[in-house]
């Protein structure tokens, strides 16, 4: 009996709380690259125990999605790291319940430039916000001390084309061309499914929200892998509206915080060996300033 050939891509989206968002996700994704697709996709919506009713609305409206339930908030590592366990695609997908698809969202295009570059391990389209400017998110650069230190003083935004002062964004790099980059947005990427099971590993769940794919982006390099960014494919990304800030001010403080949070683990994961102990104390002091704490 012939083996079955598994589906080409497993487009897995996270949901909390977003269910007006989530339904926008899933309509303008079948309505603009599901009913045109040369490929055999799948669509796994995991839900981190929504209390809106998405996951409700999910089983009824979208019964071609398969939907998982966590059970409990995962945060964005624990949620997407269940679905991404049982991935059987030759690809696979973390798509964001927040952004929607149009008519320049072929992701076809991805596929086939993955197929054709085996020294790829992660592809991203032009993320774009609703008024068609790039997601900065999307388009990164290794936040090492001295990137990150520009970046907050402002100097990469009087500079931004400068290789020195623009390494934050990589705003030095021609936005037209397909090129290489040092990382891209959870929002979008798309990445060959049995290396990252076998090689990379699953998002590190020590980051509940914001910095895993930042570091995920840099596993996939230390195996080896480039992180390619594709402007020929776009997404609309309608940022933070996926139930995230709206919930409730403890919750939005909550976010807020670990935005500043994640950058002292991300440092203390990369880069604490590198430096001085006294190092780390003046980087968690300035964090502390800019989390408000003053």
């Amino acid at each position: 009996m012939a083996k079955k050939k598994p589906a080409d891509l497993n487009i897995i989206i996270l949901n909390y709380n977003g269910l007006f968002w989530l339904k926008n996700t899933l309509t303008t994704l079948k309505e603009f690259y599901l009913t045109k697709t040369k490929y055999k996709i799948e669509v796994t919506v995991v839900d981190n125990d929504s209390t809106d009713g998405s996951p409700t609305m999910v089983a009824k409206q979208f019964r071609w999605a398969k939907l998982i339930k966590s059970g409990s908030n995962l945060g964005f590592a624990g949620g997407n790291n269940i679905a991404l366990k049982k991935s059987t695609t030759r690809y696979t997908m973390l798509l964001n319940s927040d952004t929607e698809f149009h008519p320049g969202s072929n992701l076809d295009l991805l596929l086939e430039y993955l197929d054709e570059n085996p020294t790829v391990g992660m592809i991203t389209p032009r993320v774009e916000m609703p008024d068609g400017s790039l997601d900065p998110a999307s388009h990164r650069g290794e936040p090492t001390p001295w990137a990150s230190l520009v970046y907050f003083s402002g100097l990469a935004k009087l500079f931004p084309k400068n290789k020195v002062f623009g390494q934050y964004h990589l705003t030095f790099k021609n936005m037209n061309e397909i090129h290489e980059i040092d990382a891209c947005t959870g929002a979008a990427m798309i990445f060959p499914t049995k290396f990252m099971q076998n090689k990379v590993g699953l998002l590190d769940e020590q980051f509940f929200m914001y910095g895993e794919d930042i570091d995920w982006c840099r596993r996939w390099r230390e195996a080896g892998k480039k992180i390619i960014f594709h402007p020929g494919v776009q997404l609309t990304h309608h940022k933070h509206k996926s139930g995230i800030k709206s919930s409730s001010v403890r919750l939005s403080k909550k976010t807020h915080d670990s935005f500043y949070d994640t950058m002292l683990t991300y440092y203390d994961k990369w880069y604490a060996g590198k430096y001085p102990k006294f190092f780390r104390s003046l980087l968690k002091a300035f964090l502390f300033v800019k989390k408000g704490g003053l």
